[in-house]
């Protein structure tokens, strides 16, 4: 069965003594407080788009992701404009521009966010707490190869490493390579082998997942 990395493991970008709020984490409580004292919003409406965005998970994702195996066309435009193809399978893309980048066995490509923990939680849920630790972000920049492996993905020397740091105006998605294997599988089954790791690049599918 595919898994991601169980965040109540150990894990080498799990902060678990860090009780205090990050910056970004207090500002939206700031703003939380802002909001509801001006009337703009109420307690329900916000504990009900959180309660939202919890359940959400990648299966999204994935199910993007398992289109693009199947559908040269679609992939086509799914890496020409994410928010439009995404569109195509009901799935409205608020955050910001969604940039979906391809794998291949001469490029991986792999996700960060250095300021804060920008992701696309539309299409893969809420970030893993490794995702916005300080180790995660500042490393990944800096030593990419070493990190992956360190999730136990080893890539080939000849194989180049992209490391993209999200934003405020722009999300990225991984889209891995499909396995062989797979010639067979269905829509459904297809993204049934993706996680969350493998649409952040940390992390590669098999058929055997």
């Amino acid at each position: 069965m595919p898994h991601d990395h169980d965040i109540n493991q150990p894990h080498p970008f799990r902060e678990v003594d860090d009780t205090k709020l990050s910056y970004h984490e207090a500002l939206t409580y700031a703003l939380d407080r802002v909001l509801i004292g001006s009337g703009h919003l109420t307690r329900e409406k916000l504990r009900t788009v959180r309660e939202n965005m919890e359940k959400r998970g990648p299966e999204n994702g994935a199910q993007l992701v398992a289109r693009a195996w199947t559908d040269d066309a679609y992939k086509a435009r799914l890496l020409a404009d994410g928010n439009a193809a995404a569109a195509e399978e009901g799935f409205d893309v608020k955050e910001a521009q969604l940039i979906v980048l391809e794998n291949s066995d001469a490029v991986h490509n792999v996700i960060v966010c250095t300021l804060c923990s920008c992701y696309p939680r539309s299409l893969l849920g809420q970030p893993p707490d490794w995702y916005v630790s300080k180790a995660y972000r500042a490393r990944t920049i800096r030593e990419p190869r070493k990190v992956l492996q360190e999730f136990g993905l080893k890539l080939d020397e000849a194989t180049a490493i992209h490391v993209h740091d999200s934003n405020a105006d722009m999300r990225y998605m991984v889209l891995p390579q499909r396995p062989d294997g797979t010639e067979n599988m269905s829509n459904s089954e297809l993204a049934g082998l993706i996680t969350r790791d493998h649409l952040i690049g940390v992390a590669v599918p098999s058929a055997s997942d």
